[in-house]
Order: structure tokens, then sequence, then C-alpha cells
């Protein structure tokens, strides 16, 4: 064991009970994507409390932050997540993320300097279909970094990431109120309108290809059953296996949408909830050495029908098209429990889930180790800039 894994063993070991805590205190005060005033903070404060220099609103973005330590040539950045999920809370683990991205940076803190490193954490808002880091890859939130690095919970261990690209889209109906008795035809029905695109919808399934997904919810359905409904919402996502993919199949679930206000009559507006999240783009070299330090910490990776998570969409992958990137997956025994479920949060304030935080943070503060020491990893980064 090098000096360097010995002081980043006792790091995570000595802010074991800490992370824990960061963990469960985001658990027990969720917040929605753009609105974790509360959970950027704490997450800072950790760090700023250990000798980070932090930049709050980072790049003007009242729930980014960025915690950076050393002066190396090579600049390595980690992410953390930190936003919930709308009636679910810490259902997809994000909670976890902070406290495994916090535990990696406080280990390496000691060992920047002889490693020759830059480490930056970079607080990253509305990964839960908002964009945050796409938002910050558009204000320069990632330059002059070389390689980033994150490792998000799930019911299983999964070394490698194959998200969705995905669109997500507010949908808009205005129809025209009236009496659902006495003056029916005086009404244009906006809820007939989302009957009609998710009909629509449902029948071109068996056109589009395997990789594709569909899917979403009517957020406001009309004001009363007695009257016309005027107003209608919905979100609506649409995934591909591309980018280039989702370009092409996207047209199509929009005419479907738009087969809904011709034959109702309503006014249709489509908003896009954030720029596409893309498909991610792994690091081959970051991701082995993920690999070996997370197999010394005792993880052991699945196959199977158990690791679909690695499926999901990210903005991360809009990183990756741009920096050297990995984002594994750790899991936390949370079976038959997958995320996005109410059951997956309360896994992840579990044993199970505080042994995933020392090991993700173990691991991934040995990527950043491995990554800075050997010599053809480290040239390659730094070439790239």
């Amino acid at each position: 064991m090098t000096t360097a894994d010995s002081v980043i063993a006792e790091g995570v070991a000595a802010a074991h009970s800490k992370l824990i805590r960061l963990s469960r205190d985001l658990y027990e005060h969720p917040e929605t994507a753009w609105e974790e005033v509360r959970s950027s903070r704490i997450v800072a404060e950790h760090l700023s409390d250990n000798g980070f220099d932090v930049t709050d609103a980072y790049c003007g973005l009242d729930t980014a932050f960025a915690a950076r330590t050393g002066s190396g040539e090579l600049h390595f950045a980690l992410c953390a997540e930190y936003d919930a999920l709308p009636g679910l809370g810490h259902a997809c683990g994000h909670n976890l993320i902070s406290a495994i991205t916090v535990g990696a940076a406080l280990a390496l803190a000691p060992v920047v300097d002889d490693l020759g490193l830059t480490l930056t954490v970079i607080g990253t808002p509305a990964e839960e279909g908002g964009g945050g880091k796409i938002e910050l890859l558009e204000r320069d939130g990632f330059d002059g970094q070389h390689a980033v690095a994150m490792v998000h919970p799930g019911p299983v261990d999964v070394l490698r990431a194959q998200p969705y690209a995905v669109s997500h889209s507010h949908i808009d109906y205005r129809g025209k109120a009236a009496h659902a008795a006495a003056y029916p035809d005086r009404g244009i029905n906006a809820a007939d309108a989302f009957t009609i695109a998710q009909v629509a919808i449902g029948l071109l399934r068996q056109q589009l290809p395997s990789s594709v997904r569909v899917h979403g919810m009517v957020t406001r359905g009309g004001e009363a059953p007695n009257a016309i409904a005027e107003h209608t919402e919905g979100r609506w996502y649409v995934r591909a296996e591309t980018l280039a993919e989702l370009a092409e199949v996207e047209p199509r679930i929009m005419r479907c949408f738009e087969a809904g206000a011709v034959a109702s009559g309503a006014e249709l507006t489509v908003t896009a909830e954030s720029k596409p999240y893309a498909e991610f783009r792994t690091d081959e070299d970051l991701l082995a050495c993920y690999q070996r330090r997370a197999t010394a910490a005792g993880r052991r990776f699945a196959s199977g029908p158990d690791t679909l998570m690695a499926r999901a969409s990210t903005d991360m992958g809009n990183v990756s098209a741009v920096l050297p990137a990995i984002h594994p997956y750790i899991g936390i025994d949370s079976l038959p429990a997958v995320n996005h479920q109410a059951e997956f949060a309360a896994a992840t304030v579990t044993p199970a889930a505080e042994t995933a935080i020392a090991h993700g943070a173990l691991a991934l503060a040995g990527t950043v180790v491995d990554a800075a020491s050997q010599r053809a990893i480290r040239d390659r980064l730094q070439e790239r800039q």
C-alpha cells in the first residue's frame, strides 16, 4: 500500500460517521430540482470546514457550488448531486452521492500536493430533469478540468454507465370551459387532447425502435367534473440510445401531441424543461482504476436484470462528451426495492448504505490517486488541454 493509499484509507475511516450524518441530514430534508438551498449549503460547509475554498452560487446558479483544494497541474473534478424527487424524497439516492463525493474529497485533501493535483468538488443541482450539469457546462463551470467522476447508488454494483439520451417536455393544452351537461357543445376539451395523444403514442410504440422509451404523466387534468376541461398540463420524457436517435424519433412523438390538439381543437404548447441529456462516454482507463479499487474494497459487480439502473439517464452524459468521465453504480442491498421507489429512499439510510458510503468514497478517492500516479493516464488526461 502506498503512502497515499494509507492516507485516503485513514481519511475515509475518520470521516465515516460524519458522512453518515450528512447522508441522513439530506434524506430527512429533501429538496427538489433548483430548490436545494439547504442541501447545497450543508454539503459545501462540510468541505469549507475542512479547508476547501468554496465558491457559492457557482456560475450564477443559486444552488451550485465549487469547492477547491490543491494547486497541481492535473485538475480532477468530483460531482456531488443532492436534489430529491417530487413526492419520493431521496428515492434515487442523491444523499449518498453527496456523502461519497465529500468522503472522497476529504480523504484526498492531505495528499493533493504530493500527487500534483488540483481537486474540485462541483455541487451540481437539478439532475432529476433540470439539467444542472448542462447549465454548468454552458457557463464554463467545467473549464480547466482534465477529468470528472462520481458514484451513483443502485440496488447492486454496476461498473459501466449506459444511460439513455433523454428529452424532457412540458405539454400544455388550452381549450374552452363550458357546463359539461348543459352546454358541452360550447366547450373545447383540453383533457380529450391528452387522451388522443396518449392513444396515438400507444399505437406508435409498435413502430418505435426497441431502444426508445416514452413515458409521462398528466399533472393537471381539468378543474371540475361538471366543467369541460379548459386547461391541462403534463410532463413527458422521450429516451433513446443516443442523441442522434432521439433527434430522429422525438418529432414522431410530438406529432402525437399535435394530433390531440387537431382532433380536440385545443391549442398546444410544448416547452423543453432542459436541454436533452446525452448518452454516456466512459473513459476506459479511469473505469479500470475504479474497478480495481472497488474490488479491493470488497465490492462485487452484478449482472442480469437487477443492473438496469445503469441505463437510467443522467446529465453527466453531457459532461462525458466534453471530459473523460466515469459514473459507476454502488449497490445498497435494496432489492426488491429499486431506484425511484419510496422503499429505495428508505434503503439509503440502512447499514448497507452506510457501508456503501465508505466503500464508494475509498474507491473514488483511489481512482483519483491512480489517475494522478500512473504516468500514462496522467499524461493523456493533461494532453487534452
